[in-house]
């Protein structure tokens, strides 16, 4: 048996006016949707008429979970409909995919639906949110749906950071991972190598070093810092003695040191009223200055 509220108010704002909000929250979007929409405007479709939304990047979805979400429908039905938009043929998920696979399982042949005239890059933006909002995404997986927002809803870094609710700098640095090789690529993905490893391995130029440092990281108990030590050096060989760092640090300046190393990816020295911001070329500056929001 489908729930579902039976008094509802006309949807007194555009779906423009929605999506123009800076940080875009899927859960509190869809909600903002169904509590203004007349419940003569919910109507069951068939499941076998729905498709996957086209710009949703997302096939593989955890069987368990859906499982556990299919459980839960057989016991209490659907309380929030799906959003959908009329195709050619049948309709679109715009948002609840899960939702209609967890239906499937529960052996539903009806969901409850919104239909709405998204437009493509409304369709990209909540395909794309849903993933990142709602999945548990690789770092990989997360820096793709960056860039795919990015560059097919014509978006800055900047206004990026505040459609998704994250800080620039992580969004930089995220997209930094996919200037790395595929072979790394998926030592991330399959947890060999951590995050940090994987930020100071984005830094460098040369594809055959950060292959070469992946595969020293997983065979050895390299530390990120031993790491960046190593990647200072221009001149690395095939075979690196890891040593750890004995510098000298002045405590009363650590928690600066700190701050600045974690927002900036890179090693950071405050001695004698300076403090030294080190990078490891042109790209590592550039990418420096982005994260400061330095412009010529």
């Amino acid at each position: 048996m489908l729930v579902m509220e039976t008094k509802k108010r006309a949807l007194g704002r555009g779906l423009e006016q929605l999506f123009n909000t800076e940080n875009l929250d899927l859960d509190s979007f869809e909600k903002t949707v169904y509590e203004n929409t007349s419940s003569s405007d919910i109507i069951q479709l068939d499941i076998n008429e729905l498709r996957p939304n086209p710009y949703q990047p997302r096939k593989v979805f955890e069987e368990n979970a859906l499982k556990e979400l299919a459980d839960s429908i057989k016991e209490h039905g659907i309380f929030q409909p799906i959003l959908a938009k009329k195709s050619i043929k049948g309709y679109h998920i715009i948002a609840g995919e899960r939702r209609v696979r967890a239906a499937k399982l529960a052996g539903l042949d009806k969901v409850p639906a919104i239909i709405k005239d998204f437009t493509d890059e409304q369709m990209m933006e909540i395909g794309l949110l849903e993933n990142l909002q709602r999945e548990n995404l690789s770092v990989i997986e997360e820096a793709e749906a960056y860039q795919s927002m990015l560059t097919g809803l014509h978006l800055t870094q900047e206004q990026l950071a505040l459609k998704v609710g994250k800080s620039r700098s992580h969004i930089t640095n995220i997209l930094g991972l996919l200037r790395l090789p595929n072979d790394v690529k998926k030592m991330i993905v399959d947890n060999e190598i951590s995050m940090g490893h994987a930020r100071v391995l984005s830094k460098l130029e040369d594809s055959k070093k950060q292959v070469e440092l992946a595969k020293k990281i997983v065979d050895t108990t390299m530390t990120v810092r031993q790491l960046e030590e190593i990647s200072q050096n221009e001149e690395l060989k095939k075979k690196v003695q890891i040593k750890k760092p004995t510098k000298k640090i002045n405590p009363e300046f650590q928690y600066v040191e700190n701050l600045l190393r974690d927002k900036l990816d890179t090693k950071i020295k405050v001695k004698d009223k300076k403090i030294e911001i080190s990078f490891t070329n042109v790209a590592d500056l550039n990418r420096i200055l982005e994260v400061l929001n330095v412009k010529e």
